[in-house]
């Protein structure tokens, strides 16, 4: 036995291991896929490693009594965790493996905060840097990247998910003001108090981009848009996630991103964040193997522990082989994109089997804990409930499935 079981020689025969302590660091590599990682990005990958061993318990019952410890938010962006390898001269460089692990390593930890930096980063900041003016940057830029100011993206809408190209939230001009009328759903940082990226389309015929979708910055405070937070969640339930209406929310003729011209804008935020998803999962997937292996080899059933029994070892070894094709996904689609060959596809395609295998391996390790799998202390059963929700994140594995297949065969089937 090691120091991870707690006893109590206090307690009735049957009842002398009190309980396990599964949520500590393996670091599982068992290819040496990220040994070579160093520079800025091994330093970022040791702030995250560093901050989700601080707050691992205290999310843990963030979780459980769906709390949203906004100081952590901030805290993440004192670490410099945001920054999602944009290239930007107020951020700080990493590449795309750098951000990668960090997203592997905070979702490793817990699972809302990975959807935390992949909101304000991969997002709020992503979408000001790719298309927001000199003067909107200057302005929010490092409020956000620092978590300052906490942002969001407001795409989806009660009525469209997967077809959020349909989207129905309006932008129309009214002298030198736009006016936006609508309702968004599952907006994270929606109802924080600070901005949000709001996705419209533009209902204007004198306007040159008539029909066309834009995004707008706006302040949360702005009369008209109320931000109310979704309850009864069971999965993600340390983060607060908005139902948005915006009711005639009137802004500055400069509150629309001048970069944003359609739809394929958006698009271009959520490829890049789709490949964040992959990297997300392998972290839940990370954490539910190793918590899996030290409960093998602590765990006394029938007189030994779980690990030398043959059934145990070969679902660990199937285990193992799933998580170690989840890294070289992940390394292979940062190479790519480091080398800019990264086609929206390849990152559908990591996201599609990182999130359907990630969820594989959680249900594995659920069953080898028995009833220990269901305790919120032990961490699995929290990472698979997060799995959930991460597997429709930027679209579900059946619009992944068919961006693939029209990518395959040449013939869309989207209707």
């Amino acid at each position: 036995m090691t120091d991870d079981v707690r006893f109590d020689d206090d307690l009735l025969p049957g009842e002398r291991v009190t309980s396990y302590d599964l949520t500590g660091r393996r670091d599982t590599d068992y290819y040496g896929v990220f040994a070579d990682v160093d520079g800025a990005d091994r330093a970022a990958w040791d702030r995250a490693r560093g901050f989700v061993d601080e707050v691992g318990d205290r999310m843990r019952r963030a979780w459980d009594t769906a709390e949203y410890p906004l100081d952590l938010v901030r805290r993440m962006g004192e670490l410099d965790l945001y920054v999602d390898g944009i290239e930007h001269p107020e951020l700080t460089r990493i590449s795309p493996l750098g951000a990668g692990l960090v997203n592997m390593e905070i979702s490793r930890g817990d699972g809302s905060l990975g959807t935390v930096l992949a909101v304000q980063g991969g997002l709020a900041v992503r979408t000001l840097v790719l298309f927001g003016s000199r003067a909107q940057q200057d302005r929010w830029l490092r409020p956000l990247a620092t978590g300052e100011v906490l942002g969001s993206f407001a795409l989806t809408e009660p009525d469209h998910g997967s077809d959020s190209v349909s989207l129905e939230t309006t932008a129309r001009r009214e002298g030198d003001e736009w006016v936006l009328r609508g309702a968004k759903k599952w907006i994270g940082n929606g109802a924080s108090g600070g901005v949000t990226f709001v996705w419209a389309r533009v209902d204007d015929e004198g306007d040159e981009l008539n029909g066309a979708v834009r995004c707008f910055l706006v302040e949360q405070d702005r009369p008209g848009y109320t931000g109310t937070v979704i309850a009864g969640k069971a999965s993600l339930r340390g983060i607060h996630q908005a139902h948005v209406a915006l009711r005639d929310v009137r802004l500055p003729a400069d509150a629309v991103l001048e970069g944003t011209r359609s739809f394929r804008d958006a698009s271009t935020v959520l490829y890049a964040t789709r490949s964040g998803v992959a990297w997300s999962a392998l972290g839940h997937a990370t954490a539910c193997y190793e918590a899996a292996v030290t409960y093998a080899g602590e765990r006394i059933q029938f007189g030994r522990p779980l690990a030398r029994s043959q059934m145990v070892q070969e679902r660990l070894a199937q285990m193992l082989d799933e998580l170690t094709a989840m890294q070289l996904y992940c390394r292979r689609l940062a190479d790519l994109e480091i080398s800019g060959g990264l086609r929206p596809t390849q990152a559908s395609l990591a996201k599609y089997h990182n999130t359907r295998v990630a969820r594989r391996v959680a249900q594995i390790a659920r069953d080898l804990l028995g009833g220990n799998g269901i305790l919120i202390e032990n961490g699995v059963m929290q990472h698979l409930a997060d799995i959930e929700a991460i597997h429709t994140y930027e679209g579900t594995e059946s619009v992944q499935a068919l961006l693939l297949g029209r990518d395959i065969t040449g013939v869309g089937a989207f209707v």
